[in-house]
């Protein structure tokens, strides 16, 4: 999915029962020293990252996506299990997942999932991809909070847990720094992005380009 603006800082956003409001955040001294753990340091990938594989795998490939995007939720569908199956579960490639909200859902979504048990996190966004059409604005759903609210409740949420989650500020900073980080660093324009080993690549959100790619990566060409 494309967005004809240029993204320089993505505001994370609380939604309430009337509508969405916007809650900007600003960047913290905290958040810009945080995380010391290095999973993968060559290309950036820190223990705050959720990740699938092997961190000492030759090949990394990160991924930015929107939960509200259609072009994600296909990519989730028909390239992500070929990619774990044949890559990611045989320790060949290490996956990275990041959230580059394009709306105010995508915010909301990603901290939900921060919100749950790290375990559940993956389930989720699966989940949230797999009923793009029971909450996602872009499906025309105007309650997105109670879409989103019944989402989270089928990975064991409660309501009252899913309110105290949205309510809680400490998660706005940091993914709104993944989020400009990625606009920085690799001038992100569409989603999905796909990143391997530190370079964007085009027609990688296709199965035959990006096993080609990969393919290429781990014979060192």
């Amino acid at each position: 999915m494309s967005r004809k603006a240029v993204i320089t800082l993505v505001v994370i956003a609380l939604i309430a029962a009337a509508g969405i409001a916007w809650h900007v955040m600003n960047k913290s001294p905290a958040v810009e020293s945080a995380v010391a753990a290095v999973t993968n340091g060559q290309y950036g990938v820190t223990a705050r990252d959720m990740t699938q594989g092997s961190p000492t795998a030759k090949v990394v490939v990160i991924e930015y996506a929107a939960p509200i995007c259609p072009h994600c939720a296909h990519f989730n569908a028909t390239v992500m299990p070929l990619l774990k199956k044949n890559y990611i579960d045989t320790g060949k490639v290490l996956y990275v997942f990041r959230v580059f909200p394009l709306a105010a859902a995508d915010g909301v979504a990603e901290k939900l999932g921060r919100c749950l048990p790290r375990a559940k996190y993956f389930p989720f966004m699966d989940q949230l991809f797999a009923n793009q059409s029971k909450w996602d604005p872009e499906f025309g759903i105007t309650d997105v909070r109670g879409g989103l609210l019944e989402q989270a409740k089928a990975q064991g949420m409660s309501e009252d847990q899913f309110n105290a989650c949205l309510t809680d500020t400490k998660e706005d900073a940091a993914i709104n720094k993944v989020a400009a980080d990625g606009q920085t660093k690799y001038n992100i324009d569409h989603t999905p992005t796909i990143i391997v080993n530190g370079t964007p690549q085009d027609g990688a959100a296709e199965w035959d380009k990006l096993k080609a790619i990969l393919d290429m990566a781990l014979a060192g060409k």
